[in-house]
């Protein structure tokens, strides 16, 4: 009684990675791509919400499309136009929503095709990652490619990722390719930070019906088979795809909706898991130094 307004100011504590290395992205504190065994899967929906969802928290976050052939996030999060260059020529990232963001899609023509063989992906890897003014940051997020391919395997090799997020929709076609990103990664010695089920289910817009047309729970079964954290599930629905085509990520265009406190769910899961492991890691160190 009295009180006619509260402001409240969020801000984040976040541990760095305990593999982090010194130099080359010293001040971030976080990579973490999002991946995919196969295309369609909302790969990319998935990583823009998250960044958004990390930010919302009072998290620095910078998101990287590292996606070449396909560069969505531009058009997701709303921002089109070139980067500028620095006094030292590294690439000064675009600003949207509280995120720094680099993305292929910012250099080309919308009817141009990126026709790179490897080396060429490397090169870009390196400059995205070496060549722009990131910044301190509590969170990389990086939008990969689908698949197992160049791209995967030079950023595994250029950076220490403090672990990755697989994407999959429930049924079987998706799941068993999902499990080779994942088997991908272990061979890379790169730790996976836990599974996110997309398209679990559809939600009526009319009557609030549930509907799973691509059945439901396999990301939840191949996450306990494989002893990884399952992140959570997401809804197939109309507005994530409307407002992601408008280029608003539904976190922050229908932030107290079902679908996007989904998103949030999945964010505050990777967050602990992320706090989890690099507690771990702090703890291993410091065990190796007492003896």
């Amino acid at each position: 009684p009295g009180i006619d307004q509260v402001n409240i100011d969020m801000t984040a504590q976040v541990r760095a990675s305990s593999t982090r290395a010194s130099g080359f992205l010293a001040d971030v504190k976080n990579i973490v791509p999002v991946a995919s065994g196969k295309g369609g899967v909302g790969k990319s929906t998935v990583a823009a919400n998250l960044a958004v969802a990390l930010a919302r928290s009072g998290a620095q976050v910078g998101l990287m499309d590292a996606d070449v052939y396909g560069p969505s996030i531009p058009t997701m999060m709303g921002i089109m136009g070139k980067p500028q260059a620095a006094p030292d020529q590294k690439i000064i990232p675009m600003t949207q929503y509280d995120l720094k963001i680099m993305s292929m899609g910012f250099f080309l023509p919308e009817e141009k095709a990126v026709i790179w063989r490897g080396p060429m992906l490397d090169k870009m890897i390196g400059q995205f990652l070496g060549g722009v003014v990131w910044g301190e940051l509590d969170y990389l997020v990086i939008d990969l490619p689908p698949g197992t391919g160049d791209i995967q395997l030079s950023l595994c090799q250029k950076v220490s990722l403090t672990g990755a997020v697989v994407v999959s929709t429930p049924q079987d076609v998706a799941l068993n390719v999902a499990q080779k990103a994942i088997a991908m990664f272990r061979q890379l010695n790169t730790p996976v930070l836990g599974i996110v089920e997309n398209m679990s289910y559809y939600l009526c817009s009319h009557c609030g019906s549930r509907d799973e047309i691509f059945g439901s729970g396999g990301a939840r079964e191949v996450s306990r088979t494989m002893q990884l954290p399952f992140l959570g599930e997401i809804p197939l629905s109309t507005s994530i795809r409307m407002h992601s085509d408008q280029g608003k990520p539904i976190v922050l265009a229908e932030p107290d909706s079902e679908q996007a406190k989904a998103f949030i769910q999945i964010a505050e899961n990777l967050a602990a898991q992320i706090s989890i492991q690099n507690m771990s890691g702090e703890l291993q160190q410091d065990i190796k130094v007492s003896f």
